[in-house]
Parts: structure tokens; C-alpha cells; sequence
């Protein structure tokens, strides 16, 4: 009977560790014996076509017991968590949810049933809320030439190379604001394209040029001193 637990957030910059953590202190379980995770996938998947969560669901065996954070990291769709969590419960694999413990198979199927719908409905809200965000943005942009949050273009930032960055910034001594502005990049980009880190040097090396007759060419007729 293994204690196996279950993670899943939506985008590559989000941590597992608070959910990790919580479930440790909710539970009392000192030590998961299994983890699985599915990061950068939304909520909007289905289960099965999540890697991690297809691996955890061929790994659990009757009398384990399946720990996730909220109901939400299974899923957000209503009709997917359901079917989720009633094949865990009649296959003997017990779910526990923080806040709510250990479901069994008659309660536990009812509770799903609710919070499912719950998640699902929060999935349409925050739907609406990207969409009504998109508009204002645009509208904002059309008229002042800046989104409602002061971007200078709409969508993802732009792609930059920090070298041409440092090197424009430098030749018309401009500063961070004009530099941004010249881009089209935040000043948070044009700060770590001028951190250390951010252009790597490139190493010098002798290209060894081969002639006709395969003899290679001397530094002499290279001109390398």
C-alpha cells in the first residue's frame, strides 16, 4: 500500500513545492513513495492525455492511497474529474484531497460530483476574465499606443538578442526607458540583457582551412600571428 502523490500546475514558472508541502502537513504522511507530475499543462487537458498523469495511473494498485493537493490539479472539466476519481475508488485506490481526507467510494463520489462542477465553472470564469483582459488591452492600445499595463505591444514580449541590446545602448549612450522603448522590450529585459550572464562569451578558435591538395594552411597564409 504506497502513499503516491500527484501534481499538476499550469505553467512551466509555477512550483510544485507549496503543493508538495501542504500535503505533507495536511496528511501527516512523512514521505511520498511515489510523485508524479504533469507541469505547464492546463487544467483544460483531460487527465488522459497527460503524461505524468497517465504514468500515475498505470502505476497505482488497489489499497494505495492517492494524494492531490485540490480538486483542480485533477482536472477542470466536471464529466473527466468524475470519471477519474470513480475509476480510482472502485479499483480499491483511496483519494485524499486537502480539506476534505480520505473519500471513499459512496461520499466520495458525491463530493467529486460538486467540486468537479465547481472547477469546471471556475475554468469558464477565468476564461472570461483572459478574455475581457485581451479587450481591454486592445482598446487601451488602439488609443494611447500602450496596453492598459503600459506593454508597448500586444501578445508575448518580443524575441531580442541582449548582445545588440548592450551594444545599441551603449553606441547612443541611451538609457534603460530608451532602450526599452527602441526595442519594443520591457526594462526588465533590457536589465538582464546587461546582467553578466546574459550574453555568453564565445570562444576564439583556429578553423583549420584545408586546400585543394588536403594540406592544411598555415597561420602564416591565414595571416594569424
Amino acid at each position: 500500500m504506497n502513499h503516491v502523490a500527484y501534481f499538476r500546475v499550469s505553467t512551466i514558472d509555477q512550483s510544485i513545492e507549496s503543493q508538495r508541502a501542504a500535503l505533507l502537513a495536511a496528511s501527516g504522511v512523512t514521505q511520498f513513495d511515489k510523485e508524479f507530475s504533469d507541469l505547464g499543462i492546463s487544467g483544460s487537458t483531460l487527465a488522459a492525455s497527460r503524461k505524468g498523469f497517465s504514468e500515475l495511473k498505470a502505476y497505482l494498485r488497489k489499497g494505495d492511497t492517492l494524494y492531490v493537493y485540490s480538486i483542480d490539479r485533477l482536472g477542470r472539466d466536471a464529466i473527466d474529474i468524475q470519471m477519474v476519481v470513480r475509476d480510482f475508488l472502485e479499483a480499491g485506490i483511496k483519494v485524499y484531497i486537502v480539506g476534505l481526507g480520505v473519500l471513499d467510494a459512496m461520499a466520495g463520489q458525491i463530493v467529486i460530483a460538486v467540486l468537479a462542477q465547481v472547477a469546471s465553472l471556475e475554468r469558464t470564469k477565468i476564461n472570461e476574465r483572459t478574455a475581457a483582459g485581451r479587450k481591454i488591452a486592445k482598446e487601451t492600445f488602439q488609443r494611447t499606443g500602450k496596453t492598459h499595463k503600459g506593454k508597448l505591444s500586444l501578445g508575448r514580449p518580443k524575441s531580442f538578442d541582449p548582445k545588440s541590446v548592450i551594444q545599441w545602448r551603449a553606441a547612443n549612450s541611451a538609457s534603460i526607458s530608451a532602450t526599452a522603448s527602441h526595442f519594443g522590450i520591457s526594462t526588465a529585459s533590457v536589465k538582464r540583457a546587461a546582467s553578466p550572464t546574459a550574453v555568453k562569451p564565445v570562444r576564439s578558435r583556429l578553423v583549420q582551412v584545408v586546400m585543394k591538395d588536403r594540406t592544411p594552411v598555415s597561420k602564416g597564409q591565414l595571416g594569424l600571428f
